[in-house]
């Protein structure tokens, strides 16, 4: 059925792109709404490439997943069918499998460690790897550290997970990481998660606390704890074909206008934790501030040998000693 959806969005993309083309309209879609990190960066994405071609270039976001989950939007972008996505390396891992390395547990010692590696020779590496998958990556962008929230109990210690079922994206090491935890982790898309929450179909996600705050999360999980077990990174895509019709100079604002919408990502995310912490108390979120990481590394510890095993330790090892 993924598939058949996946086809019918690009055919109808396909035909929207011909439609406007002349125009120089850029498609851009990602999982969250226009007041999001993610829509905020990316309308200074379309700020900056409208200032460079004179107004020759524009772009159109389509905001909620409204052309289908990350999963299929990074598929079509791949196909040529879709122009651009902004979307998580969770994700992504499925179509460049060195993605992974983003999503092993506690990798990242802060946010300026994470900035140095991804805007450094790893993240430009990375970045290569993901062009051999058939795709133009144009910039490391960010999601966040994530979090967990659930409608049961607060969470202190791996042992606080025990049983219950969390929504992860479709990615082995998220998996595996949770079952390590002790958790039932479920792959979900993005857009099934609120129903399933609503539904009780599920107990528990985990998320920036920004997202948790923009997706009204708060309406239906009372605890948040702030494991900050993964430091998430975006990625702007986008597509090979579209890319190579460009000239020299036109690809050079592409890339000016990715790291401008970086640096406005960057800024929402980070600079509005506190306040968002403070916005989701006055919601009645229940939040646990200090849980024991030590706890949580040594749960997840095993998620690494998995990861060394299939790649090796040579980026772990490089991003451990990057300052």
């Amino acid at each position: 059925m993924t598939k058949v959806k996946t086809l019918i969005t690009a055919l109808i993309l396909s035909f929207a792109t011909s439609f406007v083309s002349a125009q120089s309209v850029i498609d851009i879609g990602h999982g969250l709404g226009p007041k999001s990190a993610f829509g905020l960066g990316m309308e200074r994405f379309g700020e900056v490439l409208a200032e460079r071609s004179g107004g020759k270039l524009t772009i159109q976001q389509h905001f909620k997943a409204s052309l289908g989950s990350e999963r299929e939007m990074i598929e079509s972008v791949q196909l040529g069918a879709l122009d651009m996505v902004l979307a998580g390396t969770g994700t992504l891992a499925n179509f460049v499998p060195e993605a992974r390395l983003f999503d092993l547990p506690f990798l990242f010692r802060s946010y300026e460690h994470a900035y140095t590696t991804l805007d450094g020779p790893i993240g430009r590496e990375l970045l290569a790897k993901v062009d051999e998958a058939g795709f133009k990556a144009l910039a490391w962008s960010e999601t966040g550290f994530r979090n967990i929230t659930n409608s049961k109990r607060p969470i202190h210690t791996p042992a606080d997970l025990k049983g219950l079922k969390i929504r992860t994206q479709e990615n082995a090491v998220h998996i595996a990481m949770f079952k390590a935890m002790g958790a039932a982790p479920t792959p979900m898309s993005w857009p099934e998660v609120i129903p399933a929450l609503q539904q009780k179909v599920i107990d528990a996600q985990e998320n920036p606390t920004w997202v948790v705050k923009v997706t009204k999360l708060f309406e239906v999980q009372k605890h948040l704890t702030l494991t900050g077990h993964v430091y998430a990174p975006a990625i702007i895509l986008m597509s090979k074909s579209l890319w190579a019709g460009y000239s020299s100079e036109e690809q050079a604002w592409f890339e000016e206008a990715a790291r401008e919408a970086v640096k406005v990502t960057r800024d929402i995310g980070r600079g509005s934790e506190e306040s968002a912490l403070e916005f989701l108390r006055e919601k009645g979120m229940e939040i646990v501030t200090n849980p024991d990481k030590s706890k949580f590394q040594e749960a997840t510890k095993p998620v690494y040998k998995t990861y060394i095993a299939e790649f090796g330790s040579g980026f772990i090892d490089r991003i451990a000693k990057t300052e």
